[in-house]
């Protein structure tokens, strides 16, 4: 939510290049540009067994039930583009459905994490994408 709110400053011209940048950064952190993505389905590392309920359950007739939270294996079903909610302070992350805190997918994250995306698509179409050499 911070990189879109890093946007939308910076489209009203507080600090426009270095919130553009930081933006960016924690966009193609998300991405998975440490090596671990917090995107399900995408980069490199990806989650597979977020936090949420419909993507974990099997499919009909089987039985959906708390015993599906406890297994250790991915989810049934892949949700393409969902964020999780991603590391703690100290930058440790646990790929578990069990894992609520970091793993969970919910829609403030999305909003935020779809809205940057969005903002960083515009201003590539206008060929104003951030130029960052490295990220903080």
């Amino acid at each position: 939510n911070m990189a879109a709110a890093a946007l939308l400053a910076a489209e009203s011209g507080v600090h426009p290049d270095t919130y553009r940048k930081w933006a960016m950064c924690q966009i193609h952190y998300a991405l998975g540009d440490t090596g671990r993505s917090f995107v399900v389905g995408f980069g490199e590392n990806p989650p597979v067994s977020p936090h949420h309920r419909s993507s974990s359950c099997p499919m009909e007739p089987a039985i959906c039930n708390m015993n599906i939270l406890h297994l250790p294996t991915a989810n049934v079903h892949t949700l393409y583009g969902a964020l999780v909610g991603g590391p703690g302070s100290s930058d440790n992350y646990k790929d578990s459905r069990e894992n609520y805190v970091n793993n969970e997918v919910a829609n403030d994250y999305n909003a935020g994490f779809q809205t940057a995306v969005a903002g960083l698509l515009h201003l590539c179409l206008n060929g104003e994408t951030p130029t960052a050499t490295t990220c903080p």
